[in-house]
């Protein structure tokens, strides 16, 4: 899997993620997926050398519906105005 390296004063980490071909990966995936669990660290698949696909173990995020939405509304004018029936089908 990954690497860690440190530089010479041990004050930067720096993570080596492993990269393996899509072909590679398609022979392999259960151990890859076994790996990817146990160690917690990231593969990226690669297609033709450049990357296609990231697979990492899976992170819960518990978060409120109305969280997820927060900050996503880019206009509210006149909420309670009547919609005309023409722009009905454009507020859907």
């Amino acid at each position: 899997m990954g690497a860690f390296n440190y530089n010479s004063d041990h004050s930067h980490l720096t993570i080596v993620i492993m990269h393996i071909s899509k072909s590679e990966f398609k022979s392999k995936a259960l151990e890859y997926f076994r790996q990817i669990e146990a160690s917690g660290e990231s593969v990226i698949v690669t297609d033709h050398g450049k990357p296609a696909l990231e697979i990492r173990q899976y992170q819960a995020i518990d978060r409120k519906p109305l969280d997820v939405l927060r900050g996503s509304v880019v206009r509210y004018a006149k909420p309670t105005d009547p919609i005309a029936a023409d722009e009905w089908d454009a507020a859907r």
